[in-house]
């Protein structure tokens, strides 16, 4: 393989003289170098945030419908861009290629969808006593998106696009390991249409770029997805500004499979439920509560359903699960795995690159780390429970609390364990978690504030309420 590629900040536009910080980006399916992006130094991320700035304000000034045709010219781009990005997700991120194309579509959704809103983003009238009471929602300014490396696109254009659409300008700072699509978008923003500076993006190691990006005071909110422990980091450093934040952070999801369930369909769902992105995900129903007078037949239906899952080559159609991203990522998922624990366990490749198998554990604790930390592989337990407050607790027992599956046929139990679990996104007899069009967000440490949906928008906004007297 020859030389990769150096590829340089969308803010740098030549090359320094004074020494640049490199990343090498791997291909988590080989282990090879694709490509070397260097960091962005934080004298170039104030240099950035006084371009956003300067767009910023003639970008808020467009009439909205100029803003929305902007937003969907760059979704049209997107689109036309479509295989490209998608190629790219695959080979920098080692997401299945089935999965790369919705992820650069989601991007495309994103974006029309967002647009949609900017005609329709409204203050209020209020009746007040002597006058015309009024509200505006007025831009933040310069918006920074810590973006990362599971879902590099899709989770980048849940900030990017609402935050355009209201008026703002977007620094994104990707993943270290995952900068590519990122950089493409940015490119593909100027061929769209978009103005020089209001939308530009920022590699570089999170405590050195992330940390300039963050401590910034031209930089009025901060949008991360992350791990929790990075997330309180920054939500204490950005309090010395009052900086806004919103996180969403992790996960340790239930899967709860009651005894009326369509058992089959349950546990056929059941492993793509924590196997989707090699279980790389926020969301991944990797704690299995089933009631105990079908624990076993659930377990006798779901060990073919695991096994069946196809395992290898990212860029193969045929392929439902990818690599891990990482050595580090191998190693982390390897240590949660207690030997001796009785295990359905699925095929994965033996060759180059970070490859774990699917994993199952049926003999563990309930307070066992690997049934309480979130492992961030394609690892799951399943765990007994007597009866509905039983499935409750155990559904709890978590300092998290972002998302869940509840499998029944009774409506009256759906609706009651729904409000009983405390987590922000459930499913009922479905796993699904995200849609652009309805909110997204967790309970507890899983995170702070709510993305997509409806009010998108107006989390990008400031509330400026305006009196008018009537009286002479």
């Amino acid at each position: 393989m020859g030389a990769s590629p150096l590829l340089r900040t969308s803010v740098r536009n030549d090359v320094q003289e004074h020494h640049v910080a490199e990343h090498h980006v791997l291909d988590p399916a080989t282990g090879r170098t694709i490509a070397t992006v260097a960091a962005t130094t934080p004298a170039e991320v104030d240099a950035a945030v006084r371009r956003a700035a300067a767009a910023q304000r003639g970008w808020a000034a467009l009439a909205p419908a100029d803003r929305a045709r902007a937003l969907r010219r760059f979704a049209v781009v997107v689109d036309e861009h479509r295989e490209e990005l998608a190629r790219t997700e695959v080979r920098q991120a080692g997401h299945t290629i089935g999965n790369a194309r919705w992820e650069a579509g989601n991007v495309r959704d994103l974006l029309d969808y967002s647009a949609g809103g900017v005609e329709r983003l409204t203050g209020r009238q209020i009746p007040v006593a002597g006058g015309l009471d009024l509200t505006l929602l007025e831009p933040l300014g310069v918006v920074g998106v810590i973006a990362p490396w599971n879902f590099p696109m899709p989770i980048a254009a849940w900030a990017t696009a609402p935050a355009l659409a209201a008026g703002n300008a977007v620094l994104l700072k990707p993943a270290e390991t995952t900068p590519l699509t990122a950089l493409r978008l940015a490119e593909l923003a100027l061929e769209a249409g978009l103005p020089e500076g209001l939308f530009q993006v920022l590699p570089g190691a999170g405590d050195v770029t992330g940390e300039a990006l963050v401590d910034h005071p031209g930089v009025a909110k901060i949008v991360f997805t992350g791990s929790t422990r990075v997330g309180k980091r920054i939500m204490a450093r950005g309090s010395a500004l009052v900086k806004r934040v919103t996180l969403e952070l992790g996960g340790k999801s239930p899967n709860i499979v009651f005894a009326d369930s369509d058992l089959e369909q349950a546990a056929a769902s059941a492993p793509m439920a924590f196997l989707d992105n090699a279980g790389q995900d926020c969301c991944a129903r990797t704690r299995i509560l089933v009631q105990r007078e079908v624990h076993d037949r659930f377990l006798e239906l779901l060990a073919p359903a695991v096994e069946s899952v196809v395992v290898g080559d990212p860029a193969d159609e045929r392929t439902r699960m990818g690599p891990l991203i990482s050595a580090a990522q191998l190693e982390r998922v390897r240590s949660y795995v207690p030997g001796g624990a009785t295990a359905i366990r699925g095929a994965a490749p033996d060759g180059p690159g970070f490859w774990f198998p699917p994993t199952v554990l049926t003999e563990v604790a309930p307070d066992s780390p690997v049934a309480t930390d979130e492992v961030f592989g394609p690892v799951a337990v399943v765990l007994p429970f007597d009866d509905e407050e039983d499935a409750v607790r155990l559904a709890n027992a978590t300092e998290y609390g972002l998302a869940g599956s509840i499998w029944t046929r009774d409506v009256g139990r759906a609706l009651r364990v729904s409000r009983a679990v405390a987590a922000g996104n459930l499913s009922v007899n479905s796993h699904s978690a995200v849609r652009y069009g309805t909110p997204f967000g967790g309970y507890k440490q899983s995170g702070l504030g709510r993305e997509l949906g409806p009010d998108a928008l107006t989390a990008f906004t400031e509330t400026k309420n305006v009196f008018i007297s009537t009286e002479a």
